[in-house]
């Protein structure tokens, strides 16, 4: 198995178990703190650009 697959069904496992543990509402926010967290890493490793993003946001088009 790749690592992304690995890291997948890691995500799932937590995500699931958080459900049934803690509900509904422990899985939403762990679930956003793991996308706010991605973005995060993304905006670090420079995989992500910010300004671009907002102005997607904002309705600016990019030429690239």
């Amino acid at each position: 198995m790749t690592t992304a697959t690995r890291t997948g069904m890691l995500v799932g496992a937590l995500l699931a178990l958080t459900w049934v543990i803690l509900g509904f509402w422990a899985f939403v926010f762990v679930g956003a703190a793991m996308l706010v967290g991605a973005l995060v890493g993304r905006v670090i490793d420079g995989r992500l650009d910010v300004s671009g993003l907002i102005g997607a946001f904002q309705g600016k088009r990019s030429s690239s």
